[in-house]
C-alpha cells in the first residue's frame, strides 16, 4: 500500500470507528488548491469500499448569490472570507438534517456558482451508518465548527497552493498577484481568526499528494 493509500486507510478507520447510531458527518477544510476535492473522493471510495453508504458534498452548492459576495466590493478579502458562503442554509437542508434528532432527509446544493443561479437538487433519504463527506475551505468556523464528527484540515503552503489551483483553473499562479489578494488574504483572515488546524480532527500536510503526512 502507497503512502497515500495508507493515510486514506488510517482515515477511514477513524471515521468508520465512531459511533453508527446516526449519520457521520465528515469534514475536509484547507486552503484553495490543497486538494479537497480529490481527497474528499478518494476518501469516498475506502469507506464505500468498506461497505460505508457515503454523500458527498461541497461548501461550494451553498454560495451565497454575486450581489451577497460581493457586496464589500469585488476584490475585498473579507468579502471573499465573511460573504461567500451562506452557511444558515447549509445548515438547514444538509448538516442539521443529518445530525441528532434530524429527519434525515436532506439535499447535497443549492447553489451553482457557475450559473448564477439556485438548483434544486432532488431531497434525498439518509439512513443511519451513512457517512457525509463534504469538502470546502472554511470549515472550521464558528457556524460549522460544531458539527463534524470527524474533520481534516489538509495543510498546504500558499507557494504550493496557488500554482496548484491556478493549473485547475487557469489563473495566476503567483501567490502575490493582485487577481489572488481576494483569496489568498481572505483565507489568511480565516487561518488567522477561527486556527482550524487546532479544531480539525487530524491534520494532514498535503504538499505532495503522492505522500502526504500526518501532523
Amino acid at each position: 500500500m502507497d503512502e497515500r493509500a495508507q493515510v486514506l486507510a488510517a482515515v477511514a478507520d477513524a471515521v468508520l470507528g465512531l459511533p453508527a447510531h446516526g449519520v457521520r458527518r465528515v469534514g475536509v477544510d484547507g486552503v484553495d488548491g490543497a486538494g479537497k476535492t480529490v481527497f474528499g473522493d478518494e476518501l469516498a471510495a475506502v469507506l464505500e469500499g468498506r461497505g460505508a453508504t457515503v454523500i458527498r458534498s461541497s461548501v461550494d452548492g451553498f454560495h451565497h448569490p454575486r450581489e451577497v459576495r460581493y457586496r464589500r466590493g469585488r476584490s475585498s478579502p473579507e468579502g471573499f472570507f465573511r460573504d461567500s458562503y451562506d452557511y444558515a442554509r447549509m445548515r438547514e437542508v444538509l448538516l442539521d438534517p443529518l445530525g441528532p434528532g434530524g429527519s434525515r432527509r436532506f439535499r447535497t446544493a443549492v447553489h451553482d456558482v457557475g450559473a448564477e443561479a439556485a438548483v434544486e437538487t432532488p431531497e434525498a433519504l439518509a439512513h443511519d451508518g451513512d457517512v457525509l463527506v463534504v469538502d470546502g475551505i472554511f470549515l472550521h468556523r464558528p457556524e460549522l465548527r460544531g458539527i463534524w464528527d470527524y474533520s481534516v484540515f489538509l495543510h498546504v503552503d500558499f507557494a504550493v497552493s496557488i500554482p496548484r489551483g491556478a493549473g485547475r483553473d487557469g489563473t495566476s499562479p503567483d501567490p502575490q498577484a493582485p487577481a489572488n489578494r481576494r483569496y489568498v488574504e481572505g483565507q489568511r483572515l480565516y487561518l488567522a481568526e477561527c486556527a482550524p488546524q487546532r479544531h480539525a480532527s487530524v491534520v494532514i500536510d498535503n504538499t505532495d499528494l503522492a505522500r502526504p503526512v500526518f501532523h
